[in-house]
């Protein structure tokens, strides 16, 4: 019956996930916790995105810009690493605040920005990359904050959900592989993951033909949402 109820959860993430570019953490995380417990749902969660970025890899493979994916990966894999090693040995509450804070913030500012057309350069997104890979690597997710990044650099759609998504492989591959290093990664949490995992995939693959139906502004208007409860799980998070 546990089973059941994280593959049920996992398909519904998997579908929002798809169809917005975030948002899988925080639907299937509680879930996780209640079910595995808080110390396992983290690296589980790690496996797990793994295979949904790789579902939204091969869904959208023509819409990917290599170039921008190469540039946030390329700060976002030693920050990862750095990252994923750092909360291993420092408690994430007071980082689950600060994004809480931030995502929240980000929902008019996102808006802000994109009425003045404001856009982000190729280079940018290294250093970008950086920072948003040493807290990917610290907490569960930092999925919403790619998007205002993604966004402003011009990306939509299609396009953002495959690029986020493969600039994101390289960093979770960064964060699983630390995780593995030292310990935090066994065998039997690699199998909970991928259970977990075969239902997010299921329910990305099936999001492509919800999305092909979304108009733009109704794809912003589910960006919103999700980033405002990416914030208050965060800030419950925290609160705890």
């Amino acid at each position: 019956m546990a089973y059941a109820l994280v593959l049920a959860v996992g398909l519904v993430a998997g579908l929002v996930s798809g169809i917005v570019g975030t948002g899988a953490t925080i639907i299937l995380l509680p879930v996780l916790t209640l079910v595995f417990g808080p110390k396992a749902a983290i690296p589980i969660m790690a496996v797990v995105a793994l295979m949904s970025n790789f579902a939204k890899i091969t869904s959208w493979w023509r819409e990917i810009d290599w170039r921008a994916c190469g540039a946030y990966a390329l700060g976002g894999i030693p920050g990862a690493a750095l990252g994923a090693r750092t909360m291993l040995s420092l408690p994430p509450r007071l980082v689950d605040l600060a994004l809480g804070c931030f995502f929240l913030i980000m929902i008019p500012g996102r808006h802000w920005l994109a009425r003045r057309r404001y856009t982000v350069a190729l280079w940018v997104l290294a250093p970008a990359g950086l920072a948003i890979g040493f807290l990917t690597g610290i907490v569960v997710s930092t999925g919403p904050i790619t998007v205002p990044l993604f966004s402003a650099y011009g990306l939509a759609k299609g396009a953002f959900i495959a690029t986020e998504a493969a600039a994101s492989l390289a960093v979770y591959i960064s964060k699983a592989t630390t995780f593995r290093t030292f310990g935090a990664l066994p065998t039997d949490i690699v199998l909970k993951g991928l259970i977990t995992g075969s239902s997010v995939m299921a329910g990305t693959y099936l999001s492509r033909l919800l999305l092909e139906r979304l108009s733009l502004a109704a794809f912003q208007y589910l960006l919103d949402i999700v980033m405002v409860l990416s914030g208050l799980a965060l800030l419950w998070a925290a609160m705890r």
